[in-house]
């Protein structure tokens, strides 16, 4: 029996029922191959996926005020995703509320699982600094929604200047993203644009990750596996990756997002489009 994804409900079920009878993993050498590049049309169901995300994500920031729970906001979006037609909520919807110092985070700062914060009656207060993370799947394929927003103020001085840093990282990025550019060239170039003096992301998390039929997937950039590993990731047309770079500094509340990237025959396009509003127009 090939398997394309072993879950553990499936194993438990298969071991039980079927337990002679040999399985083999399809999802490395087989569909992870198959998974790396999209054609046209995949590519057309990420940007269509993305883009009714963004638009709920719309209504939801129209709607952002202190004295409202992250509950509200997430029975806001997934009440809008489905009447505009998703097939399902992918990713629970996360308002993480950022503390002003790495000491004081949550377990995703400090080495525990990335985002272990669900939704929670939590009422948000004038000046929280929110950290946003969305998915929903539409026809089969996933998007991927990250922004930083703040509850009813305008970002400080600092604020804004966590902001530029995390742009700088993408701008960098993406100016030299093409086909034969290696995932080590991409980390290079988000290090480089914060001066190299570290990592322009928190430990635990990565620069880069793939999307496609799962939320997460290869190929994966900037992680803990090192520089090896990032070379043998060479940029190819239809290859889609999500940048999430962290721009952070202690009393700021950091500043993350995400944009999803196409890799085309001359260079790239983004699959996203929402604002970096209060930050930037």
């Amino acid at each position: 029996m090939l398997l394309d994804e072993w879950t553990m409900p499936f194993r438990r079920a298969w071991m039980s029922g079927l337990p002679d009878v040999a399985v083999v993993d399809a999802g490395v050498n087989l569909m992870g191959a198959l998974k790396l590049t999209k054609t046209g049309d995949e590519l057309a169901c990420i940007r269509a996926a993305q883009r009714l995300n963004e638009h709920a994500m719309l209504d939801v920031y129209a709607a952002l005020e202190p004295g409202l729970r992250q509950c509200d906001l997430s029975g806001l979006f997934l009440r809008r995703v489905f009447e505009l037609g998703a097939d399902q909520n992918t990713v629970d919807p996360i308002w993480q509320v950022m503390p002003e110092s790495v000491a004081k985070g949550p377990r995703s700062v400090t080495g525990d699982v990335v985002f272990p914060t669900v939704t929670t009656d939590r009422v948000l207060a004038r000046g929280d600094v929110v950290w946003v993370d969305t998915g929903i799947t539409l026809a089969g394929y996933d998007s991927d929604f990250g922004r930083t927003w703040i509850v009813g103020a305008e970002p400080t001085a600092a604020q804004r200047n966590q902001f530029r840093r995390w742009k700088d990282i993408i701008d960098a990025v993406l100016s030299i993203t093409k086909p034969g550019v290696t995932g080590g060239d991409l980390t290079r170039a988000a290090v480089a644009a914060v001066g190299g003096d570290r990592r322009p992301w928190l430990p635990h998390l990565y620069l880069a990750h793939g999307i496609g039929v799962d939320s997460a997937e290869a190929p994966f950039i900037g992680t803990d596996l090192g520089t090896d590993f990032d070379e043998t990731i060479v940029l190819a047309p239809g290859m889609v990756f999500v940048l999430e770079p962290i721009a952070w500094a202690d009393g700021t509340g950091g500043y993350r997002s995400e944009e999803i990237v196409a890799v085309t025959d001359g260079g790239y396009e983004l699959l996203s489009d929402f604002h970096y509003e209060p930050y930037a127009s």
